[in-house]
């Protein structure tokens, strides 16, 4: 994988965390590079759950990686919502 092929990757995968991030209810803490790590870690969750289907775009197969960035965002906002009631 070259790094063009990577970088584009990281967009994908951060576009995949910004729709998740609007269907979800909750905010997640992050920016641009926090959305793209988010996009990673669920587009390996989604993978890992519902298998490669669907169409894909540099690498990620976008359904899966938006149900799994779905997941993630919604449990780091139920995390964060309890942290920020305790304080």
């Amino acid at each position: 994988m070259g790094i063009i092929s990577f970088i584009l990757f990281l967009f994908v995968a951060a576009a995949c965390a910004w729709i998740a991030g609007s269907l979800v209810p909750g905010r997640a803490p992050g920016g641009f590079f926090a959305r793209a790590i988010f996009g990673v870690i669920g587009a390996w969750i989604g993978s890992s759950l519902f298998g490669n289907f669907g169409p894909s775009l540099a690498g990620v197969p976008l359904i899966p990686a938006i149900i799994g960035s779905a997941i993630l965002v919604f449990g780091l906002a139920v995390i964060s919502r309890t942290f920020a009631h305790r304080v």
